[in-house]
C-alpha cells in the first residue's frame, strides 16, 4: 500500500510559503460504538495532538464478527487497514491468515521502538503470544467476567445484599429465595459460551479442548462435554425452567435488563462497567465469577474476552513506524490506566494496575479491581490461559444453538454438549485441513 497523506493545513488557511508539512496517516478498523466508540475516538485525539509525524484515522467496521470478515475481504482486495481489531476467538484465524499479518514484535523491532514483551499481564499476553514467547498482536480491550449485583433487588426480596455469593451452590440458594419473593428475573447472563463453558472450565482448571485448548497444535477436539461442563449447564437447564435463570439471548441481550433494573444477578464482562454506572439507578455490586466447590476447592482464574489489535501486511516502513509508536501510546501506563477506568476492562500492563492503585480509584469504586485480581492470583495453566481453535466464531454459534436447547427443556445438558462437541470436531478437522 503506499503511503498516505494528510496535509496539515488547507489552501485557504495556508499564511506561508513553501512545502507544506505531511503526516502519514494510518488506518485502524474496530468494532466499537456508543461510549466505548466515544473513548477510542478519544484515545485517537489525543495521540494525533501528541506528535506531528502521524495521524490515525479510525473507523467503526461493524460488530466483532463483521469487522473481522471486513478485514479480511479488505486484505483480499488488496485494501486492508494498517490495524484491525479482532476478537480473542478470531486469534487462530488471523495466526493461520499466511502473508495477511505482520506480527507486533516484528513490527516493533524493524521500527526501532521501546517494546517490552515482559510488561504485560502474563495471563492477558499469553492469549495472543506464540508457542515460542513472540507476541503476535497487542492486547487492546481484555475483559474476564464477573458477577454484577442489584443490591436493590436483593433488598426487596428480604435478602442480605452482602450475601456470600462466591460459589454456584450459594448463588442457587440466592435464587431460590429470589424467585420465592416474587423476583421476575432472578439471574440472567450475557455470551453464554464465552462465560458458563469457556471461562467455566478454565475457572475449574478443566480443560475445553485437548493440546492445551488448542495452544499446542490444531489437531485439537473439543473436550466441553465433560463431567464438570456437564453438571453446570445441568443446573442451569433447571434454573432455567423454573424461572430462576432468564435467557435473554446469545450476545449481551441481557444487559439491558440488568441496567433497567430488572434483574438480581448478572454474569457478564468486566467491561459492563461503563453501561452500567452510566445507567444503573440502583446500588450495584461487582463480585467474582462464583465457582463450584463440588468441582474445585478453590477457584483458577478466568480468561479472556475482547479484542486485540493486529498489524496487517502490505504497508510501508514509513507507516509500521506510525504503527508503533500509536501501539506504544496506547500500552502506557497512563492512556491505559485511564482506559482500565473508564470502561472496566483490564489494564495490559502492570504499571497501568498499579497506577490505577495508587490514583485510589480501587479505593473509591470498590470491586474495580476484581477482574484484575482473579486473573493474576494464579499464574495459569494449560487449562486457563486462553483458547485458541480454528472456526470458533462458528463453533460458538453451534454451542449457542445447543444451549438454548437446553433452557427452552429440548435436550439434556449431556445431550447438548456431546452434540456440540461432535459438530464443533467436525468444523475444527476442517481448519486443520485447511491451515496445513
Amino acid at each position: 500500500m503506499k503511503i498516505k497523506h494528510l496535509m496539515l493545513a488547507s489552501a485557504a488557511t495556508m499564511t506561508f510559503a513553501g512545502p507544506l508539512a505531511a503526516q502519514t496517516e494510518i488506518e485502524f478498523w474496530h468494532a466499537f460504538t456508543g461510549r466505548l466508540g466515544e473513548l477510542v475516538a478519544e484515545q485517537v485525539s489525543t495521540f494525533n495532538a501528541s506528535q506531528s509525524d502521524y495521524v490515525v484515522t479510525a473507523s467503526h467496521k461493524g460488530n466483532y464478527s463483521e469487522t473481522l470478515n471486513a478485514g479480511i475481504a479488505a486484505f483480499r482486495a488488496g485494501e486492508q487497514p494498517d490495524i484491525l481489531m479482532v476478537f480473542e476467538v478470531g486469534t487462530a484465524t488471523m495466526m493461520a491468515a499466511e502473508g495477511a499479518v505482520k506480527p507486533i514484535h516484528e513490527v516493533m523491532a524493524e521500527a526501532g521502538a521501546d517494546f517490552d514483551q515482559d510488561a504485560y499481564i502474563g495471563s492477558v499476553k499469553g492469549y495472543y503470544t506464540s508457542s515460542d514467547g513472540q507476541m503476535l498482536s497487542l492486547p487492546f480491550n481484555s475483559s474476564t467476567p464477573v458477577l454484577w449485583v442489584n443490591r436493590n433487588k436483593l433488598e426487596e426480596a428480604g435478602i442480605d445484599p452482602d450475601t456470600d455469593m462466591s460459589t454456584w451452590e450459594q448463588v442457587g440458594d440466592v435464587l431460590g429465595q429470589l424467585k420465592d419473593a416474587g423476583v421476575g428475573c432472578p439471574m440472567t447472563t450475557a455470551w453464554q459460551s464465552w462465560i458458563h463453558l469457556e471461562n467455566f472450565s478454565a475457572y475449574h482448571d478443566t480443560p475445553f479442548a485437548t493440546k492445551a485448548n488448542g495452544f499446542a497444535g490444531a489437531d485439537t477436539e473439543l473436550a466441553l462435554n465433560g463431567p464438570a461442563q456437564v453438571a453446570h449447564i445441568s443446573a442451569m437447564g433447571e434454573w432455567a425452567q423454573d424461572g430462576k435463570f432468564i435467557y435473554a439471548g446469545r450476545r449481551n441481550e441481557g444487559g439491558a435488563d440488568f441496567r433497567a433494573g430488572e434483574c438480581a444477578l448478572f454474569t457478564e464482562s468486566s467491561a459492563g462497567y461503563a453501561g452500567i454506572k452510566s445507567e444503573a439507578e440502583f446500588d450495584f455490586d461487582v463480585r467474582p465469577l462464583p465457582y463450584w466447590e463440588a468441582v474445585a476447592s478453590e477457584p483458577q482464574n478466568t480468561i479472556i474476552g475482547g479484542a486485540s489489535l493486529w498489524v496487517m501486511e502490505g504497508q510501508s516502513d514509513e507507516e509500521y513506524k506510525g504503527v508503533a509508536a500509536f501501539l506504544n501510546f496506547l500500552s502506557s501506563p497512563e492512556i491505559q490506566a485511564k482506559w482500565h477506568q473508564d470502561t472496566g476492562y483490564l489494564p495490559i500492563t502492570s504499571k497501568a494496575a498499579d497506577l490505577t492503585r495508587e490514583q485510589g480509584f480501587y479505593d473509591e469504586n470498590p470491586g474495580t479491581d476484581i477482574a484484575v485480581i482473579q486473573m493474576t492470583a494464579k499464574a495459569p495453566t494449560d487449562n486457563s490461559k486462553g483458547l485458541r481453535l480454528g472456526s470458533f466464531d462458528q463453533i460458538r454459534g453451534i454451542i449457542d444453538e445447543e444451549l438454548e436447547a437446553v433452557w427452552a427443556g429440548d435436550k439434556s445438558a449431556q445431550e447438548a454438549l456431546d452434540s456440540a462437541a461432535a459438530r464443533g470436531n467436525d468444523l475444527l478437522r476442517r481448519f486443520e485441513q485447511a491451515s496445513q
